[in-house]
């Protein structure tokens, strides 16, 4: 009879020893929890919160809770609003941080300024080049926003103005601010010098469409912008629009995906990584002591879903401060506006 070696009983005892199996269930669940704590760690919040399970179509989280902190204002970043006829109030923290395309409102003020528009007229045209259609591919490949172009397509100022509020992009707002002041530079030059003029003390442009980094403001610096566009007829109008049609891109969205809903009337979305989700915003609620308008901006909110959070972070600060009439009287928030 085959004698078995020393090796063999070794392999045999091994597989059959009920505690080498225990042992190896044991290190097998410890790496699964190891693997779970790596995952959980990175996919966590920096504040620790539970993520939000975020709708990037309604622009609603499933926690009320997810962007806004105790005390009613935005958990993180910044923000400003003005009810009715009272004076602003504005968190705590001001300070000129990124803004994103909600440097696009500013641009598109300074072109109606400029070439004024009337109810359903189309204004003066812009001719799309080559040098567009390059610019246009490039952002592109860089994931910006844009919108299709063609060489020697006519933008109508209406068109233009659409593409650059709507769908945000950010070729557009590029090619108006060179056709409109022969440079970029020079039309950035005048963004700022209007900023200046309004009081926008902590606010600096350095491009017209805000993927910029450099574009920096405050939630109270935009503010004044907000209160300013919401009396102007044409603009608070288009950003009011949920949709639009362009001669080569075709039917475009507004990504402020609050629109209709909740008293909220417009204005004009930002995201990018940078400057996290921002919204300025205007809504008309009808709470218990009768309508208000409220107007607002939210800047520097985080989530799997930047659009969704800025739009989250300002429907939640408009539930607090202004609630429906069926949801009782408005919880005031603190008046904290820096000089």
């Amino acid at each position: 009879m085959k004698r078995s070696t020393p090796q063999e009983r070794k392999r045999r005892s091994h597989r059959s020893s009920p505690i080498a199996i225990m042992v190896a269930l044991l290190s097998g669940l410890a790496a699964v929890t190891i693997v779970a704590a790596l995952v959980a760690a990175t996919i966590a919040p920096d504040n620790g919160s539970p993520a939000a399970s975020t709708d990037s179509i309604s622009g609603s989280a499933s926690s009320s809770t997810t962007y806004q902190s105790t005390d009613g204002w935005p958990a993180q970043g910044q923000g400003a609003y003005v009810l009715g006829h009272a004076g602003p109030a504005a968190s705590a923290n001001q300070k000129p941080v990124p803004i994103a395309s909600v440097a696009k409102v500013m641009t598109a003020y300074l072109i109606l300024k400029k070439y004024p528009l009337s109810a359903g007229a189309s204004g003066r045209s812009f001719t799309v080049d080559e040098q567009d259609v390059a610019d246009t591919e490039t952002r592109s490949r860089q994931g910006q926003s844009v919108v299709a172009v063609r060489a020697g397509e006519q933008l109508s100022e209406r068109d233009a103005l659409m593409a650059i509020l709507l769908p945000s992009a950010n070729n557009i707002a590029v090619l108006v601010a060179r056709e409109t002041d022969g440079s970029v530079a020079a039309f950035v030059a005048e963004m700022n010098e209007t900023a200046r003029a309004l009081g926008m003390t902590q606010t600096t442009y350095t491009d017209p469409s805000g993927y910029d980094p450099g574009t920096v403001s405050t939630a109270l610096d935009q503010l004044r912008l907000a209160q300013l566009v919401a009396d102007d007829a044409t603009l608070a109008a288009m950003m009011s629009t949920s949709s639009y049609v362009l001669p080569v891109a075709g039917r475009i969205a507004n990504t402020d995906t609050l629109l209709g809903r909740g008293g909220f009337v417009g204005m004009k979305t930002g995201s990018d990584q940078a400057a996290g989700g921002c919204f300025m915003f205007r809504a008309v609620r009808h709470t218990a002591g009768g309508d208000v308008t409220l107007i607002g901006v939210v800047l520097g909110q985080q989530g799997p879903d930047l659009i969704g959070a800025g739009l989250q972070a300002a429907q939640q600060l408009a539930d607090r401060i202004a609630p429906n009439a069926s949801t009782g009287e408005p919880d005031r928030l603190p008046r904290s506006v820096p000089r």
